[in-house]
């Protein structure tokens, strides 16, 4: 058994993600609102972890569930589904799902999975679930989650900067430029103040799970994005956060703005700070590239691009001259065409 699968035989992982009530309850209700979906289906749980997914998927009325679980956790699957009295619905698999020979099940007609990691795809979670749809979904089934989503926004980190400027009145300013050069190696999981966006966020990936193939996961983001800054401020780092959407149309967002979960925010940590103004533009490229020594992690690389050069959109809010133009000609037209409209309705 590899080192990911034992990392998860703590019982201190799961409690802190059974914690998580946000998590915990966003899968309750997005199953329990499609409880006429799960009637006597048969659905399949990947890396099922504690079994609460199964347990849920039992109890809004599907006739089998397959908890697969790698992990000797698989043993305490059995315990809590004996304990729920669901084990005549629950058939625990003690198995990667990969080692599952595809015509010793039948077809399910549901996925189940909590396979999101920091910045969504870190511990690779998901090429685990694309390979249980690719051999064991119905050609119709459905997938909870079925959308991801990433996002992206310049931020300040206080924590990284203001804090080693006044220690009870003493500065450690040159110790604190030390510590950034050492936390901008990798990405540095934090919660992050919303008021600290400095921007709107920015979709950078968006995977339909229903079609996406293992060898895109291998490379994303990798555009190149404009950011238009909402307020004054200082560019230290870069946010990013995830949302997942479930298949009656709700969804778990990891961003500042909503309520804190285990995942946090994800943040890329400039070594020095950039002084920004309201509607000043910040142009990046962000990629995250699978890494080719360990296929569970991903390496994340964040370009600082010249503004003149890269693409705005349109409209663009930002206060170089040619997005001013160019939004004035666009809302100028717009009303045009509106006087147009009202005089032919008229």
């Amino acid at each position: 058994m590899d080192q990911y699968f034992k990392s998860y035989e703590e019982l201190d992982v799961h409690q802190l993600m059974l914690s998580d009530k946000t998590r915990v309850l966003a899968y309750k209700t997005a199953i329990f609102n499609l409880k006429h979906k799960f009637q006597d289906k048969v659905v399949m749980d990947v890396g099922a972890g504690s079994g609460i997914l199964s347990i849920f998927c039992a109890e809004a009325g599907a006739k089998k569930v397959y908890a697969v679980e790698a992990s000797i956790l698989a043993k305490n699957i059995k315990q809590v589904v004996i304990e729920n009295k669901k084990q005549n619905k629950v058939d625990v698999i003690h198995s990667k799902v990969e080692e599952i020979h595809p015509d010793s099940l039948e077809k399910v007609d549901i996925i189940v999975s909590e396979w999101m990691g920091f910045h969504l795809v870190h511990e690779g979670m998901l090429d685990s679930v694309l390979f249980a749809r690719d051999h064991f979904l119905q050609e119709d089934g459905l997938l909870f989650p079925s959308v991801a989503k990433l996002y992206a926004s310049p931020c300040q980190l206080p924590t990284m900067y203001k804090f080693w400027d006044d220690i009870c009145g003493v500065s450690m300013r040159c110790i604190g430029e030390e510590y950034r050069k050492i936390k901008s190696v990798k990405p540095e999981v934090l919660l992050i103040n919303q008021d600290d966006l400095l921007a709107e966020g920015k979709l950078l990936v968006w995977l339909d799970l229903k079609c996406i193939s293992l060898e895109e996961l291998n490379l994303l983001g990798g555009e190149d994005y404009v950011s238009v800054c909402k307020k004054n401020g200082r560019y230290q780092g870069m946010c990013i956060w995830f949302a997942v959407e479930f298949p009656d149309g709700s969804e778990l967002s990891t961003g500042p703005q909503d309520k804190a979960t285990h995942w946090k925010q994800t943040a890329v940590v400039l070594p020095t700070d950039i002084e920004v103004t309201k509607h000043e533009p910040i142009a990046y490229k962000l990629e995250l590239k699978r890494d080719l020594s360990n296929s569970r992690h991903y390496n994340m690389e964040l370009s600082m691009l010249d503004t003149e050069e890269v693409e705005h959109d349109v409209p663009c809010g930002c206060h170089m001259t040619k997005c001013i133009v160019t939004k004035a000609y666009i809302e100028n037209n717009e009303n045009v065409l509106n006087e147009v409209i009202k005089e032919r309705n008229e």
